[in-house]
Formats: structure tokens, sequence, C-alpha cells
């Protein structure tokens, strides 16, 4: 019995941890994200912080994974829900990034920092990015019946589409909001594929 409540604490304290750094993050980016804030903001010690991650860059690579599987989930649960044609794959990937962009953020200010040694925060989102054009290859290819490579472009022009609309959103600048307007710009892609 003191074995699970033991875990529970420890897993309730890994959550209270990494939802303050994520808020820090949000907030203040890489750079201004310190071990300090997030015990401060989290209530917890440094020593806690430190028994779950080896340090920041540790806790960085892992609020952006644990980002990642949460947007991943909610992802696929609204997936199945649509009709699979491409233009709707990309409004849907538009959409629920757009409500789920912490690792997306997080992931492109570590991509964009350049640092003496390599992050595994960046490399953590560099392998998440690299799977998820991999997985939207393949939808793409079932989708459109196109062969592996056709989809791996359609794949790499999708995520380039919604990260620039998601810079866009960033920046203040709210055209692309509706997701209709990339979707309109892929489905001419599409077509020109074909």
């Amino acid at each position: 019995m003191n074995d699970r409540i033991t875990r529970a604490n420890g897993e309730a304290s890994r959550r209270r941890i990494l939802d303050a750094a994520a808020e820090i993050a949000g907030e203040r980016g890489y750079a201004g994200t310190s071990v300090s804030e997030v015990s401060s903001r989290s209530g917890l010690p440094k020593s806690s912080i430190y028994w779950h991650f080896a340090d920041k860059d540790a806790l960085f690579a892992a609020v952006i994974e644990d980002s990642y599987e949460q947007w991943l989930e909610e992802f696929r649960i609204r997936a199945e829900m649509r009709t699979r044609s491409p233009r709707d794959l990309l409004v849907h990937l538009h959409d629920s990034l757009a409500s789920f962009p912490a690792f997306l953020r997080f992931g492109q200010l570590v991509i964009l920092e350049r640092h003496e040694q390599e992050l595994s925060a960046r490399t953590k989102f560099l392998e998440i990015r690299r799977n998820s054009l991999a997985q939207f290859g393949t939808i793409f290819a079932t989708a459109t019946g196109t062969d592996a490579a056709t989809a791996a472009k359609l794949a790499a022009v999708a995520l380039a589409l919604v990260d620039g609309a998601f810079l866009a959103r960033a920046a203040g600048e709210h055209t692309l909001d509706d997701a209709g307007i990339i979707g309109d710009v892929f489905d001419g892609y599409v077509a020109a594929l074909r």
C-alpha cells in the first residue's frame, strides 16, 4: 500500500513540475525558464525537481514530450470522427495544434536557439517531428492513393503550412486562423501532384 501511495505522490509531483515548467516556458521561453522559478511555481523544492529530472534540459524535453502526447491523443480521437480527405486532415491538424500548442511552441524555440552543446529537448522535438512526418505520410498515402515519396511531400507541405499559421498566430497575425485558407492552398498542391 505504501508503494502505491509513494508512486502516486511521485506522479502528482512530476505532473505539478511539468505543468509549472510549461507555464513558465510559455511565458518566457527556454532561456527564461529556471529551475528556481519552476520550484516556486510548483510549490515543490528544487530537490524534487532534480529527483525527477537531471537538469533543466531534461525537464524541457519532458515538457515537450508530455505536451506532444496530450496533443496526439486528442488528435487521434478527433481524427477518428472526421472524414479523411487530405484537406480535412490538414484542417484537423491546424485546429488541433491551435488548442494544444505547447510542444510546438517549445519545440520551435529550442530548434531556433543555438547552444554549444546539443539540447536533449531539441533532440526530442526533432524526433517527434520526424515521427509525425512519417505518420502523416502514411495517412496521406492512404487518403490519396499516392506512393510513399509523394505522400512524404504532402506531409512536409502540410506541416510547413501549419507551422507558418502557428507562427503567424504567435506574431498576432490572425489571417490564417481559419484553416479553410490553408486547406484551399493544400488542395491546390494535392491537385498539382496528381
